[in-house]
């Protein structure tokens, strides 16, 4: 625990780096790291909030999208080529849907959001086009990580946060739901990010051969929400089968 800074802009700005230094952090334990009352905390954090500097993902906040503007992930042409080559595939499964769907891929072990279209009734959720959310507890992520051995090994060890009370936090646990999801092809997020939204998702590859796809590392996802998780069922098939006509033109493209 640091001394409490002195003036109402210090304090905002050690709560700040504070958040930043975790990947998803309760008021209690940004108040104590800072130093400061929980009603100061609180009170810095709602206005840092209210800025898009912090964003509040049920009890836990994390670095909001004001500071992925200042400082964004560098654009590389790789993600450019995704972007150019599967945005039409998002948009046919938006249409397929009307259901608010995502386009993904892995920069470390976060997924980042290359691309979102809102549904006709948007679900709250954190994503936002150039930012960052842990790749183990959103469908996207998952998707990716089932067929990327080395991230998967990486983001095992942790730490897994509980953000809801379906967050995967073993690592036995994830390990299962990654070799299921290699399995099926496909990803399901059960509220295990933010209480309330659902989604199914699919990887995306650079190959469109089924066998071998299966043993090559998935370079983006594709990802359909919901508010219920009896959605699910409809949207899987539609996601698998957008997320596959999109690998055969990723592929074709090389």
């Amino acid at each position: 625990m640091t001394e409490p800074p002195a003036s109402p802009v210090d304090r905002a700005f050690e709560v700040l780096r504070v958040t930043a230094g975790g990947t998803g952090m309760t008021l209690s334990e940004i108040a104590r790291e800072t130093g400061l009352a929980k009603s100061t905390t609180l009170r810095l954090l709602a206005a840092l909030e209210r800025n898009d500097a912090v964003t509040r993902i049920g009890q836990r906040y994390r670095l909001g999208p004001l500071v992925h503007e200042l400082d964004p992930i560098p654009v590389s042409p790789a993600y450019e080529r995704i972007r150019r080559v599967l945005t039409p595939f998002l948009a046919h499964l938006f249409e397929a849907t009307r259901a608010t769907v995502h386009l993904a891929t892995l920069h470390g072990d976060e997924v980042v959001y290359l691309n979102k279209l809102h549904g006709p009734r948007p679900i709250p959720s954190p994503s936002r086009i150039g930012g960052g959310l842990p790749a183990y507890c959103t469908g996207v992520g998952k998707a990716m990580l089932a067929f990327d051995e080395d991230a998967a090994d990486r983001v095992a060890q942790g730490p897994l946060i509980e953000w809801t009370d379906t967050t995967l936090t073993s690592p036995d646990a994830l390990a299962v739901e990654l070799a299921e999801i290699r399995r099926r092809r496909r990803a399901v997020d059960r509220a295990e990010l933010t209480p309330g939204l659902y989604c199914v998702a699919a990887p995306v590859f650079d190959d469109d051969d089924e066998e071998h796809a299966g043993r090559t590392r998935a370079v983006a996802a594709l990802s359909a929400s919901a508010a219920d998780e009896s959605a699910l069922a409809r949207l899987e098939p539609l996601v698998t089968r957008v997320a596959a006509a999109a690998s055969r033109a990723l592929a074709a493209d090389a």
